[in-house]
């Protein structure tokens, strides 16, 4: 099995017993009894990274490096693995008996390892835990597009640290418009799969898939929805799309040929409705995502009006330079560290540099801006430089929601709310199906003391994008934890943490949702928790540079807090 870029040599199917499961590594399983489950090769690889030093903790950046060699990937990656490796083990983050998080650290290996039948395998030195950046000849598909880095990105930045203005008193949309929108034929876009085991053909699939939702999601008479498996089970309000259509298809990266085979099937006729095979010449990247979208579309029952047939023409570039450098900067800006972020910010430059009319360019320009300030990286300074190249990419390409989200992501850590709320109006209006957008409005309307409004914006946002990672649910308990549900608004921290268990306001509502409840000691647990994250904490501070504005809310709060020690 090649699963961390490194050859693993098992003597036997089964060469491990980690606590009560024996372990095969060549066939990516693991055993107890008669139950055998299947791990995806990089859950394996995590796996066995941790086994090679039981009780020794591996670091975050340690296990990145290891796992996704030469590729510049988010933490969320590492702990969308080990969810599943939890999962799959039957093991909690809160009462470990395999995986144990250290905060701020990593993860270590608490059960005891046995090999079997003398098996031994051995493994070369650890890569350097230092991000790096993709190799020239994978970077053109190093990172997905704007569509899901900057939106994905951007959402995690604004859940955590912005600001805000007094509170607008803007309607969220109409029970009417609700209505229209839920009636639209729904489209539910599945990853394409990569054929192959290596990182690059993932890379390539995930990006054109991407691309797919972002372009079908420009027709105003579809509902596009990400197929990406939800959480079982679900916490209210994140019930699953239900869909008539269903895209689903294959990608294959050989030498310098690309080939895609893209099915579209009507599940309520049960019948596939097209297929299609591409194989062209890798750089004609951009043509065969055009001529899919076409295909796709004449094949829905939608009408497509000439304004939006002219917006899928229009490229946000096509230079291939231009593009490659984008990649890279998108790519980076996904980390959220503050090298990273600098190395973002000069791919964005060269890739305006060699297309100056690279709408999406001078957008992630913003975000890495509007990242230095929300991570305490530069002042207030940073907000203008963000808000110049936000409102730029706005009048390069009116016609680009993800501009107009950038505008209103930026807004928000200005405190300037009701300009937030019509800027990601623009933004509906040009992608009905703008999962990002309906979770910042909802999150906007928690701020500004209207969560029971904001619920049904970020319901929708988890039907549309159900594998959003832990942003969505820390919103979802957030509000519910205002309306004074505590049972709701615990069960949706509980899928933020167990997504990012080093999110520190899904700790910090948590543990005021304990408290709530009249559960003590779980809240002082999640104190204990907030101050290994964050020793020098203290809600003051924290509330400072917060985009709660509503008086009534951050006084309740602030008082739940210190009554448990904060």
């Amino acid at each position: 099995m090649e699963a961390l870029g490194e050859r693993i040599e098992p003597q036997s199917p089964a060469t491990l017993q980690i606590g009560e499961w024996q372990i095969a590594p060549d066939l990516n399983q693991i055993s107890r009894g008669d139950a055998v489950v299947h791990l995806e090769p990089k859950a394996m690889a995590v796996l066995l990274h941790l086994t090679s030093r039981p009780g020794e903790v591996a670091s975050r950046d340690e296990l990145l490096a290891a796992v996704w060699p030469g590729v510049i990937v988010g933490d969320n990656a590492l702990t969308q693995v080990v969810i599943k490796l939890r999962k799959a083990l039957g093991d909690t983050a809160r009462e470990p008996t395999y995986i144990q998080a250290i905060s701020k650290k990593g993860y270590r290996l608490i059960a005891t390892v046995d090999r079997l039948n003398g098996g031994e395998f051995d493994r070369p030195p650890i890569q350097p835990a230092a991000p790096t950046a993709p190799r020239r000849g994978a970077a053109r598909w190093a990172g997905a597009t704007l569509a899901v880095a900057v939106l994905a990105a951007g959402a995690t930045w604004y859940l955590q640290r912005e600001r805000e203005n007094d509170a607008p008193q803007r309607a969220p949309a109409s029970r009417a418009e609700s209505s229209r929108l839920a009636s639209l034929p729904t489209v539910i876009v599945k990853p394409l799969e990569a054929v192959g085991d290596d990182s690059q053909q993932a890379l390539i699939a995930r990006a054109i898939t991407a691309d797919l939702v972002t372009d079908l999601s420009k027709v105003s008479g579809l509902w596009v929805a990400s197929g990406l498996e939800p959480p079982d089970p679900l916490p209210h309000g994140a019930e699953n799309t239900r869909a008539r259509y269903v895209l689903s298809g294959t990608v294959q990266r050989d030498g310098e040929r690309l080939r895609l085979q893209v099915h579209l099937a009507d599940v309520v006729a049960g019948r596939q409705l097209w297929s299609q095979r591409f194989d062209r010449d890798a750089k004609d990247l951009f043509t065969v995502q055009d001529d899919l979208v076409r295909s796709v579309l004449a094949v829905l029952p939608v009408k497509v009006s000439e304004a939006e047939t002219r917006r899928l023409a229009q490229r946000y570039t096509r230079n291939p330079e231009a593009y490659e450098h984008f990649l890279r900067g998108q790519a980076a800006l996904l980390v959220r560290r503050r090298a990273p972020n600098e190395l973002a910010r000069e791919m964005y430059w060269k890739a305006i540099q060699s297309d100056p009319a690279f709408s999406r360019a001078y957008a992630g320009l913003a975000m890495t801006y509007a990242l230095d300030y929300q991570q305490g990286w530069d002042g207030a300074s940073a907000l203008t430089r963000a808000l110049e190249f936000a409102e730029t990419a706005v009048q390069m390409s009116p016609d680009m929601p993800e501009a107009h989200w950038v505008v209103g992501f930026v807004h928000t850590q200005q405190r300037q709310h009701d300009e937030a709320l019509r800027n990601l109006d623009n933004a509906l209006r040009l992608n009905p199906s703008y999962a990002d957008a309906y979770a910042l409005k909802g999150g906007i309307y928690t701020y500004i003391g209207r969560p029971a409004e904001g619920v049904p914006l970020l319901r929708t946002a988890l039907r549309l994008n159900p594998d959003a990672g832990s942003l969505y649910f820390l919103l979802l308990g957030r509000a519910y934890y205002f309306l004074g549900d505590s049972e709701q608004a615990r069960v949706n921290l509980d899928h933020a943490l167990l997504r990012n268990s080093e999110n520190l306001e899904a700790r910090i509502y948590l543990a005021a949702v304990h408290r709530l409840a009249g559960e003590r000691d779980a809240a002082e647990w999640q104190v204990n928790e907030i101050r290994t994250l964050e020793p020098a904490f203290k809600v003051r501070n924290w509330l400072a540079s917060y985009p709660l504005t509503d008086p009534g809310q951050k006084e309740r709060l602030v008082k739940s807090l210190q009554e448990i020690g904060l």
